[in-house]
């Protein structure tokens, strides 16, 4: 049997209304337990301390046997409506004297049983739930001896409080189910009305190969942004079947031509035949290289999609139930697929640009250094995410000749796929050089798995992802077809050396736009540098003191530490013992958490200062005050830097080079 089949509105609005239900079962049922537990506790409770009363009035009339100051006792029960019957049995088990509350029956028990035993002096009070009564025995007791029992029968309140309750819940469940099924049928439609809409338009395309077709943009979110990309993939279909179609006519018109001429000219027939041949030769390849464009595009397309259709019917599905964790983890599959390809669509559209001729570049004097700060700030969380450290040169002052905007994308390109194809715990390192006058290169360089030389010769192919045809990694392979077009535009060159198991790394050439133009040596070169002025023999490493409370971020810091074997860490716990440490260690510079226990970091930073043998060593504030009159005060009272948390590691190790090249050289360790 065919099921019916079910619109994404209808789904949307089974979906809202069976979270709202059960979010009111479960809230509702939960407080209506909750009060009806309290609710019987208290009526217990009321009960039990009524029998109490009525027990401490007659304890009196059981010892002198007097039979009529108990019913008066228990006559004062009319009070409260609650009690339907109420009897005092002597210590025997005899009925002593009763009340029955206007129109109720007068029958009582002969002997009042507490587990099936005559209750002795010293037993506790027994309930007994009977129907719509509730029965309490409490035994009176004087001195440890038994004098008899008070036998209460009340009107158990319970059921007539679960009937109000039901009927309340009843009454909110239908009101907020009602509440759901307006806001779902009145805000539905601004997501399924856009997927409706292209759904339909790629129906009818697929059937009429009618691509001047376009979707209407009806919202202004990613499915608007969807909307664009694909009506800007029909255009590029569109025109690449019409330019199809012109170069079928003109081959048709040269036959004519040909036909025409054979009779004029026999003796031009073969050289005729050979231009004709050669003219089909080449549309027959147009054709092939546009039939494996349009099936390598496919196949990277319906990627993505099986992810986001196939995640969405399960979702959508009555006969796959999920949780919650379930559908937040769909969700991101489905996010993550329409990112990616979202990406691929824009990629295939610089492709056709670059190669239609109709990318136009801005070229100007472009400062690298800005250019590289950017770069490194859009990089950071991927590398993080993926735990690669990247590290950067120190600013070169030179400009090159390029387009700013495609300088960028060309450098972000390269820098994401070192950090995609690295190994876990790698590294990418960012070097500028000058192998010429006037040309400035950039390398990019990994630790990754590296590249066969047959890997490298069809590198920048499309749809080739860095030659790793069985890795895990996303992307479509047309990035760097387009990064190497985009430098070629900028007059520049592109190339790269690889070796399996080693890594790779990815250069680019590009002119310098200044006469000084000379590329400044990177940061390790630089060390480098430094380290060969001062002898042949390697440096000391550079005693850092951390003090700080937090292990986490003693970590981190011992983590970033770890990276660097120009720098040795001590850390302390508290004030006090940092202080020691700076006596013994006498370190190049410490690192001070401001809220410390004991002493605080201004304590501490001032004792520092008081002694002889420490005043000179540079303190460094890490605290995670940023307010601006926080950094001004630790700076004021003699903090040479003032690092917030979370902690940046550039700037983390920009503090460090920077306050270790400032420091004198006579105030430093000896070796």
């Amino acid at each position: 049997m065919i099921r019916p089949r079910r619109s994404i509105r209808e789904k949307l609005v089974t979906i809202v209304m069976s979270t709202t239900l059960a979010a009111l079962a479960v809230s509702v049922g939960t407080v209506v337990a909750y009060d009806l537990r309290s609710y019987k506790s208290a009526l217990l409770n009321d009960l039990a301390t009524q029998a109490e009363l009525v027990g401490h009035m007659t304890s009196a009339a059981l010892a002198f046997d007097d039979a009529r100051l108990a019913r008066e006792n228990l006559a004062l029960l009319r009070s409260r409506p609650s009690v339907r019957a109420a009897a005092i049995y002597d210590e025997k088990g005899t009925l002593f004297a009763t009340y029955v509350a206007p129109g109720e029956t007068g029958a009582f028990p002969v002997r009042p049983a507490q587990g099936g035993r005559l209750v002795h002096a010293g037993g506790k009070e027994t309930y007994v739930g009977s129907g719509e009564d509730l029965v309490l025995y409490k035994p009176i007791s004087e001195n440890g001896d038994l004098l008899g029992t008070v036998y209460l029968r009340s009107q158990n309140q319970m059921m007539e409080r679960m009937r109000d309750y039901l009927v309340i819940c009843a009454c909110v469940t239908v009101l907020a189910l009602f509440i759901a099924w307006l806001l779902v049928r009145r805000l539905g439609h601004t997501i399924t009305t856009p997927i409706d809409a292209i759904t339909n338009i790629a129906r009818e395309v697929v059937a009429r190969r009618d691509y001047s077709r376009r979707a209407p943009r009806i919202s202004e979110d990613e499915a608007a942004e969807l909307v664009d990309s694909f009506n800007a993939m029909l255009t590029e279909i569109e025109q690449r079947t019409r330019a199809l179609e012109d170069s079928n006519s003109e081959i048709v018109r040269l036959n004519e031509r040909l036909e025409a001429r054979v009779q004029e000219r026999t003796a031009q027939l073969e050289l005729a035949n050979s231009e004709l041949e050669l003219a089909i030769e080449e549309a027959r390849n147009a054709n092939q290289a546009k039939s494996a464009f349009l099936s390598s595009m496919s196949h990277e397309l319906r990627t993505p999609l099986n992810a986001i259709l196939g995640f969405a019917q399960i979702l959508a599905a009555d006969n796959m139930p999920t949780t919650l964790d379930q559908k937040k983890e769909f969700a991101g599959h489905i996010l993550k697929s329409g990112r990616h390809l979202l990406t691929l669509i824009n990629e295939i559209l610089d492709l056709a640009k670059v190669e239609a001729g109709a990318l136009s570049l801005s070229m100007e004097p472009v400062l690298l250094a800005e250019v590289l700060d950017e770069c490194q700030g859009m990089i950071a969380p991927l590398a993080a995410a993926r735990g690669v450290r990247v590290l950067f040169p120190q600013a070169p002052a030179v400009r090159v000749q390029a387009d700013r905007t495609r300088l960028k994308q060309v450098l972000l390109n390269l820098l994401s796929n070192a950090v995609k194809y690295n190994r876990e715990g790698g590294a990418v390192v960012v070097d500028c050089a000058q192998p010429a006058p006037q040309r400035l290169r950039l390398s990019v360089q990994d630790t990754g798995m590296g590249l066969s030389p047959e890997q490298v010769a069809g590198l920048f192919q499309p749809f080739n992802r860095l030659g790793q045809e069985t890795g895990t990694q996303e992307g479509t392979g047309i990035g760097l077809v387009v990064t190497r077009r985009l430098v070629e535009l900028m007059g520049g060159e592109i190339g790269v050396t690889s070796s399996p198991g080693v890594g790779s790394v990815f250069w680019i050439e590009l002119a310098c736009a200044d006469a000084a133009g000379a590329a400044p040596a990177s940061a390790p070169a630089a060390r480098a540098a430094a380290a060969a002025d001062e002898g042949d023999a390697p440096a000391r490493p550079s005693t850092v003191l951390y003090i700080e409370d937090n292990p986490a971020n003693l970590k981190l810091v011992q983590e970033i530490v770890r990276f660097r074997p120009d720098l040795r860490l001590v850390s302390a716990p508290d004030g006090h013992f940092g202080l020691s440490l700076a006596r013994s260690q006498r370190p190049d510079i410490i690192l001070m958490d401001l809220n410390l226990p004991g002493l605080s970091g201004f304590e501490v930073l001032a004792q520092l200062r008081r002694e002889p043998e420490t005043a000179r060593i540079p303190v460094v504030a890490v605290s995670a005050n940023a307010m601006r009159a926080d950094i001004e005060r630790a700076l004021a009272v003699g903090f040479v830097r003032y690092l917030t948390k979370p902690i940046d590691i550039g700037q983390f190790n920009e503090a460090i080079d920077g306050v270790l090249a400032q420091r004198p050289a006579e105030h430093r360790q000896p070796e």
